[in-house]
């Protein structure tokens, strides 16, 4: 797993040790880049990887010129390779990693402009997590559709293999680089 563009292409990412990550592959992170490159500028942006695994969406993220990411994890393992993959990518004063589960994180105010969410593909608390998160643009990445709330438009769903991607746009707020 690699760093896809951006200031750190080429480098190499660890994944958490053990199988309970699924991280996203190479080729699907280059698409949801190119999907989020056709609707907003990714430069200064506030990012959120939840249920980050190997942080790597963030991280891409990172590389392309977003200001700021903040990494939510509960597991252990996944938090240390976050903070690994940061310090060998000279990212740190760029991530936050935050280990508590995602639903608690977003009891606190707070406003992203780009959120990644990777969950197990068992996850089955979507409404619950999109009615907490307030974001311009949100990425859901799951093995079955997401029914996304009416606060939230759909903007793109794409099958890569076992992984549907489902882009939405909330519909509360304007996004960073859009009018």
């Amino acid at each position: 797993m690699r760093v896809i563009a951006g200031t750190r292409r080429g480098r190499l990412l660890r994944a958490p040790a053990g199988g309970a990550t699924r991280p996203t592959a190479d080729r699907v992170r280059e698409a949801v880049f190119g999907v989020l490159g056709s609707l907003t500028d990714l430069d200064a942006t506030v990012v959120a990887d939840l249920f980050a695994g190997s942080g790597a969406m963030g991280i891409e993220a990172l590389s392309r010129g977003a200001a700021t990411a903040v990494f939510v994890d509960r597991s252990p393992a996944a938090v240390r390779a976050v903070r690994d993959n940061l310090g060998s990518l000279e990212l740190e004063p760029q991530g936050r990693v935050v280990q508590q589960d995602v639903v608690w994180f977003l009891d606190r105010p707070q406003r992203f402009d780009v959120a990644f969410c990777d969950p197990p593909y068992d996850y089955e608390d979507w409404g619950e997590l999109l009615a907490r998160l307030d974001a311009g643009l949100v990425v859901l990445e799951s093995g079955r559709p997401v029914d996304v709330p009416d606060s939230w438009e759909t903007v793109r769903n794409k099958r890569y293999g076992g992984t549907l991607v489902t882009v939405a746009r909330s519909l509360g707020a304007p996004q960073k680089g859009t009018s």
